[in-house]
């Protein structure tokens, strides 16, 4: 390791804040408790250099780091204690390690000395972590604590980033070493990063693009993450390829752009959905071929060539038989790739996508004469109020698919959902975590009536930062995806998905917040002028539609054309052979 250019002795917890200055790291979400607080109390000394939010539960902090993470394109970084702090984190990790979201996670740990005799709050966290990290490390000795922290941001940050967990025993903080910070370059066994494309590779991909006459590019979260938007629009405008985006991938490329599509799969658009059955080559960029994108995966595009660009070997043909992967960057082979393919227009093939477009009547929703509130109505006009400039935080249900559909985002890292573990309770403290990033975007955080009530204590959070958010809750008075299923494949048995809420106006003021209530559709841009003037964070409840349901649909497990539209009663064969696939 290389040194710095000056040596000063410091104790364990010290270190912990003078390598997250090294690692140029502003804010950090945590909660204290016994085996952190050395930690803590050496925190006195940094709190002019490091913001230090006190979250309201571990969970909210490892959402806050990851909600700060996706907003930047930074490290997110959480704190907290041994045994049940460090078990709260868990959700969280998880929740950025199926979502490629760097955070770097540091708990407490009982002394070394009892570690293994079941000693108070003591549980084995790196180990528990292992499968929902990149890495996880237990700190035996102080001498490599610097160095550790350091490795750990770059794990985090490299590659396909995700999340890493850090255990520092409380004896490791208290004893004192001459601290030096790493500067070498970090060489990792088996930690292999893809460098520049083969020149086969590129040579294959475009011929297989010049030789198509039904392409379609997907772009995925690998899109964001990489920096490839202009690349990828460069590639999508020279070929004529249309695109569609994955949920994790709206965003990457303007929603505005003639030649995207819009968002594929379960929830997605029709005419993407049948593009993909009647492609006949894929442009995978960055993206995982989830089962929520694919449907049935024995008749998934059965007519189409596959290129796959992924930073992540472990992805290629893990889903699907690709016929080109490409172990890369997606940004660095793309460079490489566009100035090799040629011009095309593809008209024929955008003519028919444009038919099918046509064809589809799924947006007539946010036109209906209804008197009651519609949550697709919601979410346009909060788009509208909003002009599309906002970082959008959502929960899981069916306000997530809903705002996917009919929010349009011109930029990227202006959506941040749980796409791939599907985290209630995610929005209200990843929303707190995007909003200390110093975007001069607005952050509006939409959430349904059950999301909000499994982190709703993060609310006390927002008041004491001051934090200009502003919550939408969609509440129908169901767990509304769910009451969905139940509608469609369970015959309406609504076992437990009726859920009652208290009066959030009251709740808001409870907690010191702007609150309001809205049950009409003029009502909304009226409501959210106010909560836009409010200096700090402020609450609207949409009371919507009960039964209102998302369309189209691909139930799981069918084939990815059979979609039911909207009113679903008219797609009964569909329905009949999904139910009895399921029995089978």
């Amino acid at each position: 390791m290389g040194n710095s250019t000056s040596k000063k002795v410091l104790t364990g917890a010290e270190i912990i804040w003078e390598c997250l200055l090294q690692e140029k790291v502003s804010v950090v979400f945590g909660y204290p408790g016994g085996a952190i607080l050395p930690a803590y109390d050496a925190l006195t000394k940094y709190k002019d250099q490091i913001h230090h939010v006190l979250t309201r539960h571990e969970q909210g902090a490892t959402h806050m780091a990851d909600g700060y993470a996706r907003a930047s394109g930074k490290v997110g970084v959480a704190i907290a204690t041994s045994g049940p702090g460090a078990t709260n984190m868990i959700t969280g990790l998880a929740t950025a390690m199926m979502d490629s979201s760097p955070i770097v996670c540091i708990t407490g740990q009982v002394s070394r000395s009892v570690i293994g005799s079941d000693a108070f709050q003591e549980i084995d966290i790196s180990g528990i972590a292992m499968p929902i990290t990149k890495h996880s490390y237990l700190i035996m000795d102080i001498r490599e604590l610097a160095s550790t922290i350091h490795e750990a941001f770059y794990v985090a940050k490299t590659g396909r980033p995700g999340p890493v967990l850090i255990d520092i025993p409380k004896d490791v903080q208290n004893e004192s070493i001459e601290f030096v910070y790493p500067t070498s370059r970090i060489e990792l066994p088996g930690y292999y990063l893809p460098q520049s494309p083969l020149e086969n590779q590129v040579k294959s991909a475009v011929e297989l693009i010049d030789d198509a006459k039904k392409p379609i590019i997907f772009a995925g979260h690998g899109v964001l993450l990489s920096g490839a938007s202009s690349e990828i629009i460069e590639l999508s405008e020279k070929s004529g390829v249309p695109i569609a985006t994955t949920l994790l991938g709206i965003g990457s490329v303007p929603d505005s752009h003639p030649l995207v599509l819009g968002m594929m799969g379960m929830h997605g658009e029709a005419w993407v959905n049948r593009a993909i059955q009647e492609a006949d080559l894929i442009i995978a960029c960055g993206m995982r071929f989830d089962d929520r994108v694919t449907g049935n995966l024995k008749t998934y595009s059965p007519h189409s060539k596959k290129i796959h660009i992924d930073i992540d070997l472990s992805e290629f043909n893990k889903n699907v038989h690709v016929d080109l992967p490409v172990h890369c960057d997606v940004k660095i082979f793309l460079k490489a790739l566009n100035p090799q393919i040629r011009e095309n227009n593809h008209r024929s093939w955008l003519k028919s996508i444009s038919i099918w477009q046509q064809d589809s009547h799924q947006r007539d929703i946010i036109k209906t004469g209804s008197t009651t509130l519609m949550g697709a109505q919601v979410i346009r006009k909060i788009w509208e109020g909003t002009k599309g400039d906002a970082i959008v935080v959502t929960d899981v249900g069916q306000h997530q698919m809903l705002e996917a559909q009919y929010f349009n985002h011109e930029k990227p890292r202006t959506l941040i959902t749980s796409g791939g573990l599907g985290t209630m309770g995610f929005s209200l403290p990843a929303g707190i975590g995007a909003s200390f990033y110093g975007s001069d975007k607005e952050v509006w955080i939409i959430v349904g009536d059950g999301s909000i009530q499994m982190t709703i204590m993060e609310l006390a959070t927002a008041v004491q930062e001051h934090v200009n958010i502003n919550i939408a809750i969609i509440n129908n008075g169901y767990l509304g995806m769910v009451r969905q299923w139940q509608q469609m494949f369970y015959d309406a048995r609504y076992a437990e998905t009726p859920i009652s809420s208290p009066d959030y106006v009251k709740v808001s003021e409870a907690y010191g917040l702007s609150g309001q209530r809205v049950t009409h559709i003029d009502e909304i841009l009226p409501a959210m002028k106010q909560a836009q003037h409010v200096n700090g964070p402020s609450l609207i409840e949409f009371v919507v539609e009960q039964h209102d349901m998302v369309y189209p649909m691909v139930p799981s497990g069918a084939d990815l054309h059979q979609m039911i539209y909207r009113p679903y009663n008219n797609n009964s064969d569909i329905l009949k052979q999904v139910k009895e696939e399921a029995v089978k």
